[in-house]
């Protein structure tokens, strides 16, 4: 093989062990040759067999060399079966992923614990990695370690990973106190129809960042003298202008007050890092956020993150639409307590156990237990508001509720131009769903599912809800092409398994 050859092999060989969440040590073990060796392999330094490559490809559990093409992951689901036992929510997609964009502003290290090993967040460390931040898992692979260089190359950015991404909006937050200029791609993510990024440049513009956008790329200069002057508005009262808005706050010296912000769970996380940092930050969970920022922040600081709560809900709902009867253990209540309100006038029998801290000492928990339940469709509409109103990315878990409960349900998705389209999928399953409009679905239950081979929707949160419908019917369902499930959530098939789901991941050969 050729050294160029061998470079990227052995690229790929540490990739794959990094997304394991395994040392070369460990690798090496289960390998029986030796760390030295490993790190030879890894660095292109060593020639290797394709039957040691074939080795170290059961080993990580990871096609790392394909003969021909290397079909996308796909997923057979056996229905009917009801799900019993205990399952734990993982923490939070959204605050990880502002979490690796926040640790940019850290000139120390950074540890995250129990960070979620999905695709998002493999998407930024591959950024991260790209521009010269030196990111790996330790502990078994259980937290992550974030470490900047002095100086980021930007110039070498994976434009690619971060393409993959909606969440690579929120670097402009934090580089705009690195470099008076610089570039970045189009953020991407699920296909949701049209969603602007103006709300962001209207708030950063306030920090002195001035965008223009051509082939692609962000091209960002900043104006280092430009402060807000007076308090920041927000447009949007969304998760991610909130937290671009924190972000340019953070090492702003000065005090800096952000109203409309949201009150989010994520946002809620970001700021107690920012905390963790020496970054005060008053009025959490409201939406006026006073910010007094510090100008170099170079800490040592180890956060963990908390669970997720769009997580939950689809746990619920899983249970909700099999009539099982299981027990979602750290729940975040203080951010379904709306949901939960409507499940239980719709009839939902559920038990909540005390209320005890999450590891980063301020999210609320409980251990929830879903029981089987004649559900009535609700009086009033679903439709999503900003916390404390029922989750934006809660809202489709309620199509796939709503299509065993008896009656209609008016379900309105004013946020996103497309994704109630995507929900109409379901018909493919038995339900019967009606498109009103872009934004608008009306649901009919009780649903008798049935069995079906789709291709998985393209937006994250509808493609969960479709693997729900497959969970309820009787039969074999496949669902192909779940990159974007793999997205948000980390091991999903395997965990329903674990509580009496019957999912199988396979590859077209």
């Amino acid at each position: 093989m050729t050294d160029d050859y061998l470079a990227r092999i052995g690229q790929l060989i540490r990739d794959a062990r990094q997304h394991r969440g395994w040392t070369q040590v460990k690798l090496a073990e289960a390998l029986g040759t030796s760390q030295s060796a490993v790190n030879r392999i890894e660095r292109g330094n060593q020639n290797i067999s394709l039957e040691m490559i074939a080795r170290i490809s059961e080993a990580l559990d990871s096609e790392i060399v394909s003969l021909g093409y290397s079909g996308p992951m796909h997923l057979r689901v056996v229905g009917g079966r009801r799900l019993s036992g205990s399952i734990d929510v993982k923490t939070s997609k959204n605050a990880c992923v502002a979490l690796l964009c926040a640790s940019l502003l850290n000139s120390g290290r950074t540890v995250l614990r129990r960070v979620a090993r999905i695709e998002e967040v493999f998407r930024i460390l591959e950024v991260l990695s790209s521009i010269g931040v030196r990111a790996r898992w330790i502990n078994d692979g259980a937290d992550l370690e974030i470490v900047p260089p002095a100086e980021l190359d930007l110039e070498s950015i994976d434009a690619d990973a971060a393409r993959r991404t909606r969440s690579i909006i929120m670097f402009l937050g934090p580089l705009l106190h690195r470099m008076d200029q610089f570039r970045i791609p189009y953020a991407g993510g699920c296909d949701l129809g049209t969603r602007t990024v103006q709300p962001h440049m209207i708030a950063l513009r306030r920090f002195g960042l001035e965008i223009t956008a051509t082939e692609g790329l962000y091209h960002a200069v900043v104006e280092s003298s430009v402060t807000p002057g007076g308090p920041i508005v927000l447009t949007e009262r969304g998760d991610t202008v909130t937290e671009n808005a924190l972000l340019a706050a953070a090492r702003h010296d000065g005090v800096t007050v952000i109203r409309n912000a949201s009150s989010n769970y994520m946002v809620q996380d970001l700021c107690f890092f920012l905390e963790q940092l020496g970054v005060r930050v008053e009025g959490i969970g409201t939406t006026t956020l006073t910010v007094h920022g510090i100008p170099e922040i170079d800490v040592d600081v180890d956060y963990s993150p908390s669970e997720d709560p769009v997580e939950a809900m689809s746990l619920l709902a899983a249970a909700v639409v099999t009539g099982s009867e299981l027990t979602v253990c750290r729940v975040p209540v203080e951010f379904l307590e709306i949901e939960l309100a409507v499940l239980e006038e719709m009839g939902l029998d559920t038990d909540r156990s005390p209320e005890y801290a999450a590891d980063n000492g301020r999210t609320r928990l409980v251990d929830l237990t879903v029981r089987p339940s004649k559900l009535e469709a609700p009086a009033d509409k679903i439709h999503p508001m900003p916390f404390p109103g029922i989750n934006i990315d809660n809202v489709p878990f309620f199509a796939a509720i709503a299509a065993v409960a008896e009656g209609q349900t008016l379900i309105h998705d004013w946020v996103y131009d497309n994704r109630a389209i995507y929900l109409t999928d379901l018909n493919r399953l038995g339900g019967r769903l009606q498109l009103l409009d872009p934004h608008r679905v009306l649901v009919e239950g009780p649903t008798r599912w049935r069995a079906a081979e789709m291709m998985c929707p393209p937006a994250l949160r509808p493609a969960v809800v479709v693997l729900l419908g497959m969970l309820a019917a009787e039969g074999t369902s496949v669902l192909r092409n779940v990159y974007v499930i793999n997205r948000g959530y980390e091991d999903l098939a395997e965990r329903l398994n674990e509580v009496g789901a019957q999912i199988e991941t396979f590859r077209d050969i």
